[in-house]
This record gives structure tokens, C-alpha cells and sequence, in this order.
């Protein structure tokens, strides 16, 4: 079946209104406003968000964010546990940025005003988490770390004025100057006065920090906005996207029963770092008998575990048993996810927690150098939009945070150095037709085919539902028929991947492929769409005999 044509611009009114700027960044969360702090330094900043300025995905967060400051651990043993999570597929090279540089990245957003958990003696806490063979975890707030970084961060923005802030703004597409450059986005903005409806910001430089993709499944722990607009712009403008088909499905989100749908609450890595059980409906603990690291294993695994033991015994979800905590540690430690507990009628005080997968966080995303370069001169990625060569196959527990930040302030001291001049934006490419109101149907086949369990035919079929679903136009561009467009080119561009990769590695899990395959898989899938077409090509970690 012929896959139909992809759009290479959203159907949008022409800019009703146009801003300028040096330096443009798409996001608020820790990557876009770590980019707008820092780049200062290269001139003025504008910073636009699809809601409000605090409402970035970064303030769901609820682990924490790694980094090597105890005296007892080092630079060289987080490397090895982030190494050991991506399954052969990390970029050494990217990995030892992130925690050579992390430590003092994390000192520095301490510096900017987020107030981390410390013990008596004023040191600041570190806990574990699952892959990590050392105590190395910072955390604020018991469970609410990344509200706290979210919050820190804002507060400096807003004591910034000359950094200009629109809010409530979905990005359209990238401008392109007649070289090719990135020159500017289209956007539009809601209720927001004289910037009501579609405008332009022009720039010289274009950061992506839109965050992850979750959305284009029916069960998530991302928030509403996570519809892919980051990684669906920057296919459109021609951008390499690289490894879609590992997303990470998280293993203990909170089961909110068989037709619950959209953001499911999150229950943190952490709490199996205190110690919590996983146990099924007769209360035996399932994941001794498979890792030696039991529930701290990587996410992958404990998800794969999870799933298992839901086959096995015909359950529709497992248990987290936290019993032996007491009242004052879930109160004290895990006050959000008591929270979110009870308002859903579970007490984890007296009874174990209903969980089951569900998708997270994405490994892949826009292919960006060491310095967040994407292959579009003038395009910059950072965070989980982006694809640094970090995760490999799979992410490693609170890695994403210390990436978004590490990576923005690489891309801040990139863009200092030398800036273009601006550029007038050229006439942008005919756009193509719109979905009509698909999110729903199209998050139930990406679950049903691409989610956690997946194998040829059941790829197949969700392919052969995203064609029929593409066939079903919208009337009318607004925010909807935007955002579906959106989903459905990410969803199909992560499907092919999936659909290609034929062995399971990390968080892809392939039932008709149970084993990795180094001699014809260890390397990325790098997908690109050229004149409506998507492309996927693979590229080989190191020379080999043959290729797939």
C-alpha cells in the first residue's frame, strides 16, 4: 500500500503581524528557557510557547535529574550506566558531554534559584534510580522536582525584560531565507490582542525545544500539548530525524481503568528507589526472577517485565506495593503521587498502586550535532525534541532533564560565537490539506500496533489505519486540524522506523524479533521527507557486512 503524501507546510492564513529577533526559541520547558537565559549573550530573544510560560512539560517531571557530585562517584561510572540503558546505540561522544559537563550545569541552575531537597548537614540529597549503580538523583520537593526547575527558571525569565515572551502560541513551520537558512517560524497565537491568529517571527536563529510526542498514543504520561510539533516542523523544513521507534513507555504510570485515555499520572521511577515492590494480584514479586537489579532495572526491561506478567496471568495491570513506607514517607517524600493516589480513590498508604506502561518519553527525535546543530543551517534542537545521540535505544532514569540542560547552554555558547545577519524570509512552498479530527482514532491504532508489544503485523495494520486516517481531510486550519496533522506525520514516520528496525534493542520491542541484532542493527535510522515522501535510510554505527 502506497503511504499518501505528507504535507511540507501546514494550511495557515498568511502573517497577520510580524516580530524580530536574534534568536528565536520554541519552548518552555528546562531546555527552552535554559536557551533564553543563556543566549542573551548573542543578542535579543524571543521565546514563544504553545501555553503558558510555566506550563512546559519539564514541571511534570516528578523523578529528578542525574549527575555525578558525590565524592564517591564520577563522571566515567555515569557514562557507563547511561551506556549500558541505550542497548550499543548511544554516541559515546555525546554521553561524555553530558556527564562531564552535567555536574556544573546542575550547580549553575542551583546558582539560578531552584532549591533542591538537602539533608541535615546542608549537603544536597542524592537517591538512586533504576539502571543507576550509584546514588546520584537530585530531587526537589520529595516528587516535584521538575515544577521546581520549571518554577526557578521562569522566575529568572521574568526578571529578564529583554527577553520578549508570546505565550499561548502553536509553531507553524520554519521560514527559510534563499540559502536554506532557518530565517523565522510561522505561528499562531491565541488571545493575545494585536498578536491574535497567524503571524511571523524572523530571526537569525531558530532554537526547537517543543518537547516530546506522547499524544500520538492513547495513553501517555505527556501533557495535552505533546502532539510532535517539533519534530512534524522540522521534517517539514528538511530536517534528518533519527531513531522514532524508541519510545519509552514508562513501566509504573497509574492505571486508571481500560478506557482511560490521554495523560495518565505518573508514578516515579523513584519510589522503587525507596524500595517499593512490583507484585502482581496474588502478591508475588515478578521482577527478581528477571534482572539482578529486580525493580530498579532499566525502564525498558521493568516495562517488558510488566507486560510479561500481564500476559501470563491474564491481568490487565500489575500492582507497586509501597505499603511498608508508612504514612509520613508518602507524605514527606511522595507527597504529588499521594496526591494524584487519592484523588483517583487509591490510598498507597493502605493498599499497592494499580500500574501498567505507558508511553513516555522519546529516545529519538531531530538529529542534532554536539553543539544542538540540526542538518537545516540555523536550526537548533535541545531537549526531548531532539535526538543528541544521548538515550541510544533507551533512556536512562532523570538523564532527560540534565540533556535538556546541558545541551541549551552548549547551544547558547554556540549561537554567542557568531550569529548570521538577518535574512528575509523567502515565499514559503503551497500548502498541502489539513486532517479533519483523527486524534483519536490515530492515538488508538498507534497503541494497538506501535505501542508497547510490537511485530510485523501489527505494524502492518497500523500503517494501513494511518493511510485510511489520511484520507479523512479537515475544513477549516485552526489548532485541531494543526496539531492532528502534526501527529499524523510523526506517527507515520515512527511507524516506518518501527516497522524496518526487525529486532527488539532498548525500549523497541519487536515479539517476531525477541533478540538484538548487532550485525545488521547496531546503528540509527535516520528518516527524512523529500517532496512529500517519507524516507528512511539506515546508518551503521561501524563498517559491517551487510546492511538492512
Amino acid at each position: 500500500m502506497n503511504a499518501p503524501a505528507q504535507p511540507m507546510r501546514l494550511a495557515a492564513p498568511d502573517p497577520g503581524w510580524t516580530v524580530r529577533a536574534d534568536v528565536i526559541v520554541v519552548g518552555s520547558g528546562v531546555a527552552g528557557l535554559t536557551v533564553a537565559l543563556r543566549a542573551r549573550r548573542a543578542g535579543r530573544v524571543l521565546l514563544v510557547t504553545k501555553g503558558r510560560l510555566d506550563e512546559g512539560s519539564t514541571r511534570w517531571a516528578q523523578g529528578g535529574i542525574a549527575a555525578a557530585l558525590d565524592e564517591g562517584d564520577s563522571p566515567e561510572q555515569h557514562l557507563r550506566d547511561t551506556l549500558v540503558a541505550g542497548a550499543g546505540l548511544c554516541l559515546e561522544e555525546a554521553v561524555r558531554v553530558l556527564v562531564t559537563e552535567g555536574p556544573d550545569a546542575v550547580r549553575r541552575l542551583i546558582d539560578t534559584g531552584a532549591e533542591f531537597d538537602r539533608g541535615p548537614d546542608g549537603d544536597v540529597l542524592l537517591t538512586r534510580e533504576g539502571g543507576h549503580l550509584r546514588n546520584r538523583i537530585v530531587h526537589a520537593g520529595g516528587d516535584a522536582t521538575g515544577a521546581e526547575i520549571s518554577r526557578a527558571l521562569v522566575a529568572a525569565v521574568h526578571a529578564l525584560p529583554d527577553i520578549e515572551v508570546i505565550e499561548n502560541a502553536l509553531v507553524l513551520d520554519l521560514l527559510k531565507d534563499e540559502s536554506g537558512r532557518a530565517a523565522g517560524v510561522t505561528l499562531h497565537v491565541m488571545d493575545e490582542g494585536a498578536r491574535d491568529g497567524v503571524g511571523a517571527a524572523v530571526g537569525r536563529a531558530v532554537v526547537l525545544a517543543t518537547g516530546g510526542m506522547g499524544q500520538v498514543f492513547s495513553s501517555t504520561t505527556n501533557p495535552s500539548v505533546s502532539t510532535g510539533d517539533g519534530v512534524a516542523l522540522a521534517l517539514r523544513a528538511g530536517a534528518e530525524v533519527t531513531d522514532l521507534e524508541f519510545v519509552q513507555f514508562h513501566p509504573t504510570v497509574l492505571w486508571l481503568g481500560p478506557d482511560a485515555e490521554g495523560q495518565q499520572p505518573l508514578v516515579s521511577e523513584a519510589v522503587r528507589g525507596e524500595g517499593a515492590h512490583l507484585v502482581d494480584a496474588a502478591g508475588v514479586r515478578f521482577m527478581t526472577d528477571r534482572h539482578p537489579l529486580g525493580e530498579l532495572a532499566p525502564r525498558d526491561i521493568v516495562a517488558k517485565g510488566i507486560m510479561r506478567r500481564m500476559a501470563e496471568t491474564g491481568a490487565e495491570h500489575m500492582y507497586l506495593d509501597g505499603r511498608h513506607f508508612g504514612a509520613q514517607m508518602w507524605k514527606h517524600r511522595f507527597p504529588t503521587i499521594l496526591a494524584a493516589c487519592l484523588a483517583h480513590g487509591i490510598d498507597p498508604v493502605t493498599e499497592p498502586i494499580p500500574v501498567a506502561p505507558a508511553a513516555h518519553h522519546a529516545s529519538g527525535g531531530v538529529r542534532t550535532d554536539l553543539h544542538g546543530r540540526t542538518s537545516v543551517p540555523g536550526l537548533y534542537a535541545c531537549g526531548e525534541v531532539a535526538c543528541t545521540g544521548v538515550h541510544g535505544a533507551n533512556r536512562l532514569a532523570s538523564n532527560s532533564l540534565l540533556e535538556g540542560l546541558v545541551f541549551a547552554e552548549r547551544i547558547a555558547a554556540d549561537l554567542a560565537r557568531e550569529l548570521p545577519p538577518f535574512a528575509e524570509p523567502v515565499a514559503p512552498s503551497a500548502p498541502a490539506g489539513l486532517l479533519g479530527e483523527v486524534r483519536l482514532p490515530l492515538q488508538r491504532a498507534m497503541t494497538s500496533g506501535a505501542g508497547v508489544l510490537r511485530n510485523a503485523a501489527g505494524l502492518a495494520a497500523t500503517e494501513a489505519a494511518l493511510t485510511g486516517l489520511a484520507a479523512r481531510a479537515g475544513d477549516d486550519p485552526c489548532t485541531s486540524t494543526w496539531e492532528t496533522t502534526n501527529l499524523h506525520l510523526v506517527a507515520s514516520a515512527l511507524t516506518r522506523a518501527a516497522r524496518l528496525r526487525e529486532e527488539t534493542r532498548g525500549c523497541h520491542w519487536r515479539e517476531d524479533h525477541p533478540d538484538p541484532d548487532d550485525t545488521a542493527w547496531r546503528g540509527n535510522l535516520v528518516t527524512t521527507l523529500r517532496d512529500g515522501e517519507l524516507r528512511v535510510a539506515y546508518q551503521a554505527h561501524e563498517p559491517k557486512e551487510s546492511t538492512a
